[in-house]
């Protein structure tokens, strides 16, 4: 009698334990998370860098390719010149619930200043410090569903 109570409970207990898999759209959503700093010397694109932290949901999770084609993509909106584009390792898809969620990080390198009266770029300019840079940046599935579209947190270019 004691082990079908206990058979019974056992029953019980691994159906609440079940967890129901998450209700994510098919269509990847990403939010803006994070900047591991807010200030960048202007320069050779490859002399100093940051990095951007985004978190993401996608329902079917189709996250990544196996090839290296891009997935994540990023507009300066002072130009409105896609400048940045990188590819996500591949997710591999599991069981009949994929929906997932997690962090991105990416690198973005220094860039050049723009003098708003000039447009002038890349040079020391002593009555314009400081220019701001903005990113919009969003995801592509593999199923090609586009993710909404977010801004970063504004990143301070010194104009030195």
């Amino acid at each position: 009698m004691n082990w079908s109570k206990f058979t019974i409970f056992a029953v019980i207990c691994t159906i609440l334990s079940c967890t129901k898999p998450p209700d994510y759209p098919l269509e990847p959503v990403i939010a803006f998370k994070s900047l591991s700093r807010t200030s960048l010397p202007q320069g050779s694109l490859l002399q100093d860098s940051l990095l951007l932290t985004i978190t993401f949901t996608d329902g079917d999770g189709d996250i990544g390719s196996e090839e290296t084609q891009f997935a994540i993509f990023a507009k300066d909106l002072r130009t409105g010149f896609e400048s940045i584009s990188y590819s996500i390792p591949f997710v591999p898809e599991q069981g009949a619930g994929n929906g997932i969620s997690g962090e991105i990080s990416f690198p973005i390198y220094t860039s050049c200043c723009i003098h708003p009266v000039t447009n002038q770029i890349c040079m020391p300019f002593m009555d314009f410090p400081q220019d701001t840079l903005v990113y919009e940046i969003y995801i592509i599935d593999r199923a090609e569903n586009v993710s909404n579209v977010i801004t970063s947190d504004p990143i301070y270019l010194r104009c030195e």
